[in-house]
C-alpha cells in the first residue's frame, strides 16, 4: 500500500516550556522510529500551511483572530491552564491543519491509499471557538470538512486518544454527513463524552473504565465501533490517532499494547476506503513512538 508521511519542521518550533507533556520531543522520537529502513517507502512530503480559509472551515473568526493575537514575539503565553504557545506555534498549527487537508487532497486523488500527519500541535479538543487541552485548532475537523465540501457525502472519523475528542464532537453533532467514533478513559479529561451523546444519530462515544486492557479495548471497538462503520459505508476514513491509551503513558490510565494499534488500524484497512490518519496524543517518548511505528507499519504494509 502506498503511504504518505507529513510533517514539517515547524512543528518542531511550537515550544511549550519546560515540564509541559506536550512537548517537541514527541514529535522526534516519531521522526526517529519512522526513519527506520522497514519505512523506506513512505512517501515523505512537508506538510503545507493552511490559510484562514481553511480554518474557517470550523473555526470562527473571533477564535481565530484570538489564537493569533495571543502568540507572544518571545517567550511563552497561555491561551488556558493547560494551553501554551510560543512565536513559533502559529506556523507550526498552520502546517498541522494544511497537512491533513493536503493528505485528503492526495488520497482522494489517488496519489496513496493512506497518509500519516505526524504534526504538532494536536487538534481534537479544539471546539470551534475555543482553544483547550494543548489543542488551537481542530486538524481533523478542519480535514473532514474540507472532504465534504469536495463532494463527499459519508466521511468517518475515528478516535482512539485517550481523551475524548470534545472539539471534534461539537463540530459535527449536527452534522449527518460525518461520522464520529471515539474510544476513551472516563470519566477522565475533558469530561464529555458519555455513551449517551450521540447528536443526529452520528456520535459513536464509548467511553471505557481505568484500567481497560488490549482485549476489553478490541471488544468494545468491535461491538459498537465497526457496525456503526459498516452501516455508515464511509468514503474515506480520518483517524485521530492518540496514543495515549498505552499503559506507560502517564497522562491515561488505559492499558494498549503497541500490537493493539495495529490491530485496530488492521481493522479499519479492511473498510477499503482511503485513510488519513494525524498525530493527537501520547506522551511516553518510547511507547510513542513504538505505537506510531506499529500504526503507520500497518498502513504502509497492508
Amino acid at each position: 500500500m502506498t503511504c504518505l508521511l507529513y510533517t514539517h519542521p515547524a512543528c518542531l518550533e511550537h515550544d511549550t516550556g519546560p515540564g509541559h507533556p506536550e512537548r517537541r520531543a514527541r514529535l522526534e522520537a516519531i521522526l526517529r522510529a519512522l526513519d527506520a529502513p522497514r519505512f523506506q517507502a513512505l512517501i515523505r512530503r512537508e506538510a503545507p500551511r493552511a490559510d484562514d480559509g481553511l480554518l474557517r472551515l470550523v473555526h470562527t473568526d473571533d477564535h481565530i483572530e484570538t489564537v493569533f493575537a495571543g502568540i507572544p514575539k518571545q517567550g511563552h503565553a497561555w491561551l488556558d491552564p493547560d494551553t501554551v504557545v510560543s512565536p513559533g506555534s502559529g506556523e507550526a498549527a498552520r502546517r498541522a491543519a494544511g497537512a491533513v487537508c493536503d493528505a485528503i487532497d492526495a488520497v482522494l486523488g489517488k496519489e496513496a491509499q493512506s497518509a500519516f500527519c505526524a504534526v504538532r500541535p494536536p487538534g481534537h479538543h479544539a471546539e470551534p471557538r475555543r482553544a483547550m487541552g494543548f489543542c488551537l485548532f481542530n486538524n481533523v475537523a478542519i480535514a473532514a470538512r474540507h472532504a465534504i465540501n469536495l463532494g463527499l457525502e459519508r466521511v468517518a472519523i475515528v478516535d482512539f486518544d485517550v481523551h475524548h475528542g470534545n472539539g471534534t464532537q461539537a463540530a459535527f453533532e449536527r452534522e449527518p454527513r460525518v461520522l464520529y467514533c471515539s474510544t476513551h478513559q472516563y470519566p477522565w479529561y475533558p469530561g464529555t463524552g458519555a455513551e449517551t451523546e450521540t447528536g443526529v444519530g452520528n456520535i459513536v462515544s464509548v467511553p471505557l473504565p481505568a484500567g481497560t486492557d488490549g482485549p476489553a479495548f478490541r471488544k468494545a471497538v468491535e461491538d459498537r465501533i465497526l457496525p456503526a462503520l459498516a452501516r455508515f459505508r464511509p468514503q474515506l476514513l480520518l483517524v485521530s490517532a492518540g496514543f495515549d491509551a498505552h499503559r506507560l503513558d502517564p497522562l491515561g490510565m488505559l492499558e494498549l499494547e503497541e500490537e493493539d494499534y495495529r490491530w485496530i488500524t488492521r481493522r479499519l484497512l479492511d473498510f477499503e476506503v482511503p485513510v488519513v490518519s494525524a498525530l493527537e496524543g501520547g506522551y511516553h517518548l518510547q511507547a510513542l513512538a513504538a505505537s506510531v511505528a506499529a500504526h503507520v507499519e500497518t498502513l504502509l504494509r497492508s
